[in-house]
């Protein structure tokens, strides 16, 4: 690692002053028959209770709410397959910046229409042939805007730790913590929080068995790159960590497992008719793991990341029918 300034716990802090009266601190939920399966005790942090409907809002905030004013006027470009996209349209109205968001052809619709609900522009582009990252620094470039990438970024890993720090604070310290891993924001920044208030709690990051870039990243130590994986955690279709958030997984996280798609559907399943609640496949990656690993958790105090519920209805209910 070279010139990197990353992120610590007091950064995660710093995040929870900023974004409070504009993000929702997301209810934690337990289920007794979730219990029972798993054999121990579990707590979801409902991010799909977020506004916007994923935790994407919380880092997307903190990182504009630190624009300079010449930033907020001529505005920030993202690039997202739609929670961050949402996440930064959404903060970019209420901080009034114009926003303009790069996303997949393939993206799903009801995260493209909200993304321009929120008055985003969007440009799209085909995350398999084309570099989305490349796309996004040529706007830039010729427009003025500020970059704010989905998840290498202090800002916005700081943000997203938001969500662990107000899970530890409300149901105080745990044995395992599993989150959500696309591009590692949410993990970087869940992890820094875990080892300051859970200091003993392992750390675990779940990402899709066909996109398991980090997975060999953890086990080589370097960045492994990979094609565009074919999911249905559309959130995870990432093909490699970011500097920032690979150095913290690295030094902070446990281990990182994989899941199968039929895994993901279970678990929709089981969210939908126990919890009562809509999870979006990525948003099933943490506690799909967490069930698949339950034989070393027995009797043991188990934090779940719900990262996310947005899905369109129609797919969530043919998903959920097979």
């Amino acid at each position: 690692m070279t010139g990197l300034t990353l992120p610590t716990y007091r950064d995660v802090e710093a995040a929870a002053k900023r974004i409070a009266g504009f993000a929702h601190k997301t209810p934690v939920l337990t289920s007794t028959t979730a219990n029972k399966e798993f054999g121990g005790e579990l707590f979801f942090k409902c991010e799909n209770f977020q506004r916007m409907g994923a935790f994407k809002f919380r880092g997307a905030f903190n990182a504009l709410a630190q624009f300079t004013p010449e930033q907020k006027k001529a505005g920030v470009i993202a690039f997202s397959s739609g929670n961050h996209a949402q996440g930064i349209a959404l903060a970019a109205q209420l901080l009034n910046i114009p926003a303009t968001i790069l996303m997949p052809n393939d993206a799903p619709a009801v995260k493209v229409a909200a993304t321009q609900g929120y008055g985003a522009n969007v440009v799209h582009f085909d995350r398999y042939t084309q570099d989305r990252e490349a796309l996004c620094k040529q706007l830039a470039e010729q427009q003025g805007l500020t970059i704010i990438p989905p998840y290498d970024h202090p800002h916005i890993i700081a943000g997203q730790g938001t969500s662990a720090m107000e899970l530890f604070q409300e149901v105080g310290e745990l044995e395992a913590l599993f989150v959500c891993l696309g591009g590692g924001g949410l993990l970087s920044g869940c992890a820094l929080a875990a080892r300051q208030l859970s200091p003993n709690c392992q750390v675990y990051g779940v990402e899709p068995l066909a996109g398991n870039d980090a997975q060999q990243s953890f086990r080589q130590g370097k960045i492994v790159h990979i094609d565009t994986p074919k999911t249905i955690a559309d959130g995870a279709q990432t093909q490699h960590l970011g500097q920032y958030t690979f150095e913290i997984i690295k030094n902070n996280v446990d281990d990182i497992f994989t899941v199968t798609d039929e895994q993901l559907i279970d678990r929709m399943k089981f969210y939908a008719e126990r919890l009562k609640v809509v999870v979006e496949p990525t948003g099933c990656l943490s506690y799909a793991a967490a069930l698949a690993q339950k034989d070393q958790f027995q009797g043991k105090r188990v934090g779940i990341i719900v990262s996310g519920g947005n899905v369109d209805i129609n797919r969530f209910a043919e998903l959920v029918s097979q």
